[in-house]
C-alpha cells in the first residue's frame, strides 16, 4: 500500500454522482429551524419571494465558481481560486480556515445536531451528546478511509434518503390539505421580529443559511467525469432541486401549520407530522436530521480533505500531509488530521453546553470573508488570464459577480454584528493560521513565487 505525493485524482466522477453529492454539501435540516425566523420577518405575501431569491442569488454565486473550476478544474477548490489571484499566502490562510474552522467546525456543527435530536428522543445523559457526536464523526472519517468509492457511492445513497424524507415532510401538507379543513389557530400571539427593510435582511440571513455549502463543490472540479460541464451541472442542478425542495417545505408547513402556526413554532416539522400522522411522526423527523447529519458530515469529509491536501502539496514543510493513495483513491493524512480537528471542536462544544450554537457563531464570519474574497477572484483571474479557455461563463459580466460580493459583504458585516464570543474565536483561529504562515519562513516565500501560474489545466 503505497502513498505518492506527486500523485493525485482522476476524473472518476460520474456527472449525476457529484451532483448529489454537491446536494449533499447544501440540503441540511438547517430549514426545520429557520423556517418559523423566516416567517416572523417577512408576511406571507413575500414569504415564498425570500426563499426564492436566496436560491438564485446561489445560483448566481455558483455561476461564479463554476467558470472558475471550469477554467482552473483543481482538487482545492476556491483554495486554488484564491491562491491563484491572490498569491500563495492568502490560499494558506485560507486553507487554514477550512482546515481550522469551516470545514471541521461544519462537521462538529452537523454531528451536535444529531446528537442533540436523538438525545431528545432518547436521553444519553450529560455527556450523551458530545460521545455520540464524537462517535458520529469517528465512524464516518473510517468509512472514508476505506476508499473513494465507498465514500461517495454512501453519499448518494444518503442524500437520496435524505431527499425522500423531506418530500414526505411536503406530503403531510399535501395530505392535509386532501383531507380538507382549516389549518389550527396558534396558541398565542405572533410578534413581528421586524418590519419592512430589516426584516427582510433579517430573513435572508436565515435563507442563505439554508442554501449556504454550494461553493465547497468546487473541489470535486478535478474529478468529475465531463470536466468542461459536469461540475456546472452538478452545482446549478443541485440548487435547482433544493429550491424546489424548500419550496415544497415551507409549502407544506403554511398549508398544515397556518402562516401564523408556522411562525409561533419551535419544531414545524414535528408539529405537522403529528397532525398529519400522529406519535410516529416524532421517530420520522429524528430519522430526517439523522440522516441529514450523516450526509453533511460525509460530504464534508469527502471535500475538506482534498482542500487539505491540495494546500500542504504546495508548502515543502507540509507535504506530509499532500499524499493521496492511489489504491483506494484518498487522501488518507489529510482525511485523518480533518477528522482530529473536529473532534477537538466536539470537546469545545460540549465544554460551552451548547455546542450547535458554538459552532454557528465560531464558523459564520469566517466563511462569508472568504466567499467575498472569492467573488472578486472571479474579475482578477479574468484580468489576468484572459486567453485561459472557459467552458463556463458567467452572464452580464461583471454586474453578476459585482451585486453577489456586495452580498457576501452584507452578510460579512451581519455575521459580525449578531452573533457571540465564538465568532471571536473563530477570528482568533483564523489569524493564528496567518502566524503559522510566518513561522513557515523561506519555504512560504518559496510558495509564493510559484504561484503566478493558473495551475492545472483546463481539459
Amino acid at each position: 500500500m503505497s502513498e505518492h505525493a506527486n500523485a493525485g485524482p482522476g476524473r472518476h466522477l460520474p456527472v449525476f454522482q457529484a451532483l448529489l453529492v454537491t446536494l449533499g454539501m447544501v440540503i441540511t435540516t438547517d430549514i426545520l429551524k429557520t423556517a418559523p425566523t423566516v416567517a416572523l420577518n417577512v408576511g406571507l405575501e413575500h414569504f415564498y419571494w425570500v426563499w426564492i431569491l436566496g436560491g438564485l442569488a446561489s445560483m448566481v454565486g455558483a455561476l461564479c465558481f463554476a467558470e472558475m473550476a471550469t477554467a482552473f478544474p483543481h482538487p482545492g477548490g476556491d483554495y486554488h481560486f484564491l491562491r491563484t489571484a491572490y498569491g500563495a499566502r492568502l490560499g494558506f490562510v485560507f486553507a487554514w480556515s477550512r482546515f481550522s474552522v469551516m470545514h471541521t467546525g461544519w462537521i462538529a456543527l452537523s454531528a451536535f445536531m444529531f446528537a442533540d435530536y436523538f438525545n431528545a428522543v432518547f436521553p444519553l445523559g450529560p455527556y450523551g451528546s458530545g460521545l455520540f457526536a464524537a462517535g458520529l464523526i469517528v465512524a464516518l472519517v473510517l468509512l472514508n478511509l476505506s476508499g473513494k468509492h465507498i465514500g461517495f457511492i454512501t453519499q448518494a445513497w444518503l442524500v437520496a434518503l435524505l431527499a425522500l424524507g423531506f418530500l414526505s415532510i411536503a406530503g403531510a401538507g399535501v395530505w392535509l390539505a386532501w383531507q380538507g379543513g382549516e389549518p389550527p389557530l396558534p396558541t398565542a400571539p405572533v410578534l413581528a421580529q421586524n418590519s419592512g427593510l430589516g426584516g427582510f435582511s433579517a430573513a435572508l440571513i436565515f435563507v442563505f443559511l439554508a442554501f449556504g455549502g454550494w461553493s465547497d463543490a468546487a473541489t470535486l472540479s478535478a474529478e468529475v467525469r465531463d470536466g468542461r460541464r459536469g461540475i456546472f451541472i452538478a452545482m446549478l442542478g443541485a440548487l435547482t432541486v433544493l429550491l424546489v425542495i424548500y419550496l415544497a417545505l415551507n409549502w407544506a408547513f403554511v398549508r398544515g401549520l397556518g402562516f401564523a402556526g408556522l411562525a409561533a413554532s419551535n419544531a414545524p416539522a414535528v408539529a405537522l407530522l403529528e397532525r398529519a400522522f400522529g406519535a410516529p411522526g416524532a421517530l420520522l423527523i429524528l430519522l430526517v436530521v439523522g440522516v441529514s447529519a450523516i450526509a453533511s458530515i460525509n460530504s464534508t469529509l469527502l471535500v475538506g480533505a482534498r482542500t487539505t491536501y491540495a494546500a500542504a502539496r504546495d508548502v515543502p514543510q507540509l507535504r506530509g500531509l499532500g499524499s493521496w493513495q492511489e489504491r483506494d483513491g484518498v487522501p488518507r493524512r489529510a482525511l485523518l488530521a480533518e477528522g482530529a480537528v473536529a473532534l477537538l471542536l466536539v470537546l469545545f462544544g460540549s465544554l460551552t453546553h451548547c455546542g450547535f450554537n458554538s459552532m454557528v457563531e465560531y464558523i459564520t464570519p469566517v466563511y462569508w470573508l472568504f466567499l467575498s474574497l472569492s467573488s472578486l477572484a472571479l474579475l482578477i483571474l479574468r484580468r489576468r488570464f484572459p486567453r485561459v479557455p472557459r467552458p463556463v461563463k458567467v452572464p452580464l459580466y461583471p454586474v453578476l459577480p459585482l451585486l453577489f460580493c456586495a452580498l457576501c459583504l452584507y452578510m460579512l458585516y451581519s455575521s459580525v454584528a449578531f452573533v457571540g464570543y465564538g465568532a471571536l474565536f473563530g477570528l482568533g483561529v483564523l489569524l493564528a493560521g496567518a502566524l503559522v504562515l510566518g513561522l513557515l519562513g523561506r519555504g512560504g516565500r518559496r510558495v509564493a513565487l510559484e504561484s503566478s501560474a493558473p495551475g492545472v489545466s483546463p481539459e
